[in-house]
């Protein structure tokens, strides 16, 4: 094993019944480094994780780790050697407190053999002090926030004296802020000599948190790079065969008439007096630092938490909307940002999933037609081209990409004119973007209007018409790009109020 390496794979393969999943995979690791692993759905990313935590063995190739080779036959055997995975689903038990948790099926011995959590307590608090983090050992799980679970979870990894630390879209469920305290735990690991493979869809938070990154496609290495000697556009090319400009649909710039009208919108401290149009025709952005009102704002059209005072008209209809079931009768359909929690029906039919808004179509004399249902979700799945081994498989068990087009379905057999979608391609890998892309601007074409929300600054330039740009809940500013595209620097200088430059990484 070369100097500085910590991990050295060479030649990993892993065959699945009618699939090649990873084929003569070559990869390393260096000590005290964030290695970025991408590419889209599919790639191979999670199966090569697997098989270095135990999950999965290989069918051929070499693991060098440490300097000798090994062969770990379950995730225990890994951990032992100090290789430890957080994946996505976090493995917490969530009544048991943080140091239960972290010691789970370790607890430390005192006398007569009892389980000394006194010390559990004291080393998961050195732990954590460790890190620079402020958590109390005796808090529960139910009650820890998505970063502090997370943290859990890195500590635990920690008090295994794990030398290798896999984190699989690590950054999925997590505010702006949240984020930059995740970062600074990792400059912390880093800077104590653990390995970080990092595992993310997000390229603006590889670029930031990185120190090399590997592209996987079709099972195989495509290549690895230094990020400072890289940039966004290689890497997706890498990954897709595609240029960045290509990802968005052209928009034919047709705005007709005014779907949605909203003044002086007012919710607490959330929203304050907020004013815009929504027109058919078009995709309106929403942008802003986290907590500025967007999705406070998304929230407050659909009725889920209704506005204090303000206006709302659509289609020159003035109502006063309080619930969801308002808000659906007027014609406004909505995507949450958490598929999981709020959209997707997990464990049933994907069929049963699209069409779940509006089963009533499908009565006969009070008795659902299950040939007429199958055949609108028959019809759906081909016209949005999800990708399915049948209608009745199970909806937890699709990529994020066709849960999202999914969920797309479900709201068009409602035939919504107005579209609320947050964060649409959260989560999604970058070739799955490009057709929810294509999907969103057929909508819009077709008469509809969607309101977006996006923290992700290159795609609300890219698929925006016009970009509404908010700060502490009111609008600051709107931009149309119907004159050329705008820039990332014009959106932040709006949202922080003042010039800003990415270029010096901080407001100017």
């Amino acid at each position: 094993m070369a100097e500085g390496n910590v991990l050295e794979l060479t030649g990993i393969t892993k065959r699945f019944p009618g699939v090649l999943a990873l084929d003569t995979v070559d990869m390393v690791f260096r000590k005290g480094e964030v290695h970025a692993l991408v590419g889209e759905n599919g790639a191979g990313k999670s199966t090569l994780m697997k098989i270095l935590s135990g999950v999965y063995q290989a069918d051929s190739g070499t693991i060098l780790f440490s300097g000798g080779s090994v062969v770990f036959r379950n995730p225990s055997q890994a951990q032992d050697a100090g290789i430890a995975i957080i994946f996505q689903e976090f493995s917490l038990i969530r009544t048991f407190t943080v140091a239960e948790n972290v010691f789970l099926n370790r607890e430390p011995s005192g006398l007569a053999g009892f389980k000394d959590m006194r010390t559990a307590r004291k080393e998961t608090g050195n732990l954590l002090r460790e890190i620079g983090f402020d958590l109390d050992p005796d808090a529960r799980i139910e009650d820890l926030t998505v970063v502090q679970q997370q943290v859990v979870e890195i500590v635990k990894a920690l008090s295994i004296t794990a030398t290798v630390l896999i984190m699989d879209e690590p950054s999925a469920a997590l505010t702006d802020k949240e984020l930059k305290n995740l970062f600074g735990i990792i400059r912390v690991l880093k800077a104590r000599g653990v390995t970080i493979i990092y595992i993310s869809h997000m390229l603006q938070e590889i670029f930031e948190i990185a120190d090399r990154a590997t592209v996987m496609k079709d099972g195989e290495t495509i290549g690895t790079k230094n990020i400072c000697e890289t940039t966004k556009e290689e890497l997706i090319r890498m990954m897709v065969g595609r240029e960045i400009k290509d990802f968005f649909p052209a928009s034919v710039r047709t705005r007709k008439e005014e779907l949605l009208s909203v003044s002086g919108l007012r919710k607490g401290r959330k929203l304050d007096g907020v004013d815009f149009s929504l027109h058919a025709g078009e995709i309106l952005g929403i942008a802003g630092m986290a907590g500025s009102g967007q999705t406070d704002l998304a929230k407050a059209l659909f009725g889920v938490e209704a506005a204090d005072s303000g206006e709302i008209k659509v289609l020159g209809k003035t109502l006063n909307i309080k619930s969801v079931r308002q808000a659906i009768g007027a014609g406004i359909g909505y995507i949450s940002e958490d598929r999981k929690n709020y959209g997707i029906l997990g464990p049933m039919a994907v069929r049963v999933n699209i069409t779940v808004a509006d089963l009533g179509r499908f009565l006969r004399g009070g008795v659902l037609s299950g040939k007429k249902e199958r055949e609108e979700a028959n019809k759906k799945i081909g016209e949005l081209g999800i990708k399915v081994a049948g209608m009745n498989q199970r909806a937890d068990t699709l990529s994020g990409g066709n849960q999202q087009k999914m969920l797309i379905a479900r709201w068009l057999l409602k035939k919504p004119r107005i579209f609320i979608i947050v964060e649409p391609t959260r989560g999604i890998d970058v070739g799955a973007k490009t057709e929810i892309y294509r999907i969103m601007r057929a909508l819009v074409e077709s008469g509809s209007g969607i309101l977006m929300v996006s923290s992700d600054l290159p795609e609300v330039i890219g698929i925006s018409d016009r970009i509404l740009v908010m700060r502490s809940g009111r609008i600051e500013g709107i931009i149309d790009q119907s004159g050329g595209l705008t820039t990332e620097e014009r959106i932040m200088s709006l949202a922080v109020g003042h010039d800003y430059s990415f270029s010096e990484g901080i407001p100017s």
